[in-house]
């Protein structure tokens, strides 16, 4: 599926910016940007990088059309030379990060945007919309699924959110740890496995219960997942496994005190041979509930809001900022660095980063070290940013699976205490020299 132009997502303070610095002689200054957080959302103990995939895209699609030149031009948005600019508009510089599905803490240089002050500002917004939105989801469902164990967790959170942030919603939850979604522009798109069968509706359509899920098991096979919370959840699990037989794919529960329920059920279901059928509970979880149904005996898990929320924490706060400038349009000219400095936590460390995880003698990793000078030496090959955009090409793209994979790696070699649900700091202190 093609991305449309990513142009105008964008705050209008980027454009008049450019329109100053184009006037003042700034503009083609070489520049440093980059994104970061300050602080990890409360009670987090690690944040997850998601959405570097859909930045490449944004700023490869970052062009602006006619009907936008036309739009900015009417409003008087910017002036004429402005305008010209930016119709001939193609990124043209750098672009360093993380890896996407890395882990990250406070400070963490996740993404670094280097090229004339004039091309790297205008790509603010869409940055940041894109950073702050799926790694809050990707973080909610690494921790899901770190309660969740070796058990499933499908994403159907679609119906909760905006319909094309429901799309990156599944992508980031596929990175954090889930392994399927509801939703099928998440599966066109990105190609993660979907999944779905019937809701409450579909049952009360029908006469009877048995008449629904005799048409179910009719339509999809004796492997189908029957719903069984419409009325009475005892008589409908007996009522399933009389018509789909004990060869009934699995059963959901929707509703009640699921961990009671879940017991029931997966007792009912031994006693009426149907050993082999597996129970999936869904109902408005998050991962404290998932934690709480630790040892019930449920099989998979089903969430929605909570995950597309980012469980009650919908961004990451991460920002766009200039770290360091030439001191003016010769490309020769050496970088200088810049930074804010004000009061209410909002200051920033000046220069151009490097940042490297050193472990102990276990392999575990013990911090986050962040630097402007040389790497010392006992941090060689520990570095975390690579080269993802050179001189406006997109270097590589990966798989999500690979994706995925890394972020599972990245949490696995951090300390135990890293997947407590409890509150604390996070699990990695972070070291500047």
């Amino acid at each position: 599926m093609g991305v449309p132009s990513t142009a105008l997502f964008t705050d209008q303070y980027e454009l008049t910016m450019l329109q100053a610095a184009l006037k003042s002689g700034t503009a083609h200054r070489r520049s440093v940007f980059e994104a970061f957080t300050r602080r990890l959302p409360e009670g987090r103990r690690y944040g997850v990088l998601a959405g570097t995939g859909r930045v490449l895209d944004a700023v490869e699609n970052f062009r602006f059309d006619e009907d936008q030149l036309a739009f900015l031009r009417e409003k008087k948005i910017v002036d004429g030379a402005t305008l010209d600019w930016l119709a001939a508009y193609r990124f043209d510089g750098d672009i360093w990060g993380y890896p996407e599905g890395e882990v990250y803490f406070p400070g963490s240089p996740v993404l670094r945007v280097e090229g004339s002050f004039a091309e790297c500002v205008v790509l603010e917004t869409v940055i940041l919309s894109i950073l702050n939105h799926d790694s809050a989801i990707a973080a909610a469902a690494s921790r899901m699924s770190s309660a969740a164990g070796s058990r499933p967790l499908i994403e159907m959170g679609a119906r909760r959110t905006h319909e094309l942030a429901a799309v990156a919603a599944s992508r980031a939850a596929y990175i954090g740890g889930f392994t399927s979604t509801s939703d099928l522009a998440a599966g066109f798109r990105y190609d993660i496995p979907t999944v779905g069968t019937s809701a409450h509706a579909f049952t009360l359509l029908h006469d009877t219960e048995r008449d629904a899920f005799r048409a179910q098991v009719d339509s999809l096979g004796q492997g189908t997942t029957l719903l069984v919370d419409t009325y009475d959840v005892a008589e409908a699990v007996r009522a399933a496994v009389e018509i789909a037989g004990p060869e009934l794919g699995a059963v959901r529960i929707d509703s009640g005190d699921l961990l009671l329920v879940a017991h029931r059920v997966r007792q009912q279901l031994d006693e009426l041979g149907a050993r082999n059928t597996r129970i999936v509970v869904t109902s408005d979880l998050d991962e404290y509930a998932i934690a709480s149904l630790a040892a019930a005996p449920v099989d998979a898990y089903g969430v929605g809001t909570q995950l597309v929320t980012g469980s009650g924490h919908p961004t990451c706060s991460m920002v766009y900022k200039l770290v360091a400038r030439a001191e003016s349009a010769d490309p020769a000219a050496p970088l200088v660095p810049v930074a804010k400095r004000s009061t209410g936590g909002k200051t920033s460390i000046g220069g151009r980063k490097w940042a490297a995880r050193r472990l102990d003698a276990q392999g575990v990793a013990e911090a986050e070290v962040i630097g402007t000078g040389s790497l010392p030496t006992e941090l060689a090959g520990r570095e975390l940013l690579v080269e993802l955009v050179k001189g406006g090409e997109v270097l590589a793209r990966e798989t999500l699976d690979t994706v995925r994979e890394r972020h599972a790696a990245a949490r696995a070699s951090l300390p135990l205490s890293a997947t407590q649900l409890s509150r604390g700091e996070p699990v990695l202190p972070t070291e500047y020299l």
